[in-house]
């Protein structure tokens, strides 16, 4: 897995690519907290356009972000979701907590579901 982490005011943009499965789902935390640290953001946008496949640990670690975030009182979107990755999203019914938007501006712009 690798990351990019990108300022764009006042939102961070962290984009992922790879797999968030158990060999590197821990990693995902650590990442957001220093994002959010380093940068203080308003919103937090995952592009998961590179993200090929999330298992149960990776899905954990989106759900730690996700309280991360929540505690802070940032917004968190995940954005460019591949079909395998929406449809695990759907049947955890995960789909429904996380703010998702079809494309990073769009994540951006703060017009996600």
């Amino acid at each position: 897995m690798e990351v990019r982490i990108q300022k764009k005011p006042p939102a961070v943009v962290v984009e992922v690519q790879g797999d968030i499965d158990l060999y590197s789902s821990e990693e995902i935390p650590k990442i957001l907290q220093r994002a959010l640290s380093e940068h203080s953001p308003s919103a937090l946008v995952m592009n998961l356009s590179g993200v090929k496949h999330i298992d149960s640990s990776g899905l954990a670690a989106l759900v730690k972000g996700f309280q991360l975030c929540q505690r802070a009182s940032i917004r968190f979107v995940l954005c460019g979701l591949n079909r395998s990755s929406r449809q695990v999203l759907q049947l955890t019914r995960l789909i429904s907590v996380f703010e998702v938007a079809e494309s990073e501006e769009e994540a951006l712009s703060g017009n996600g579901s």
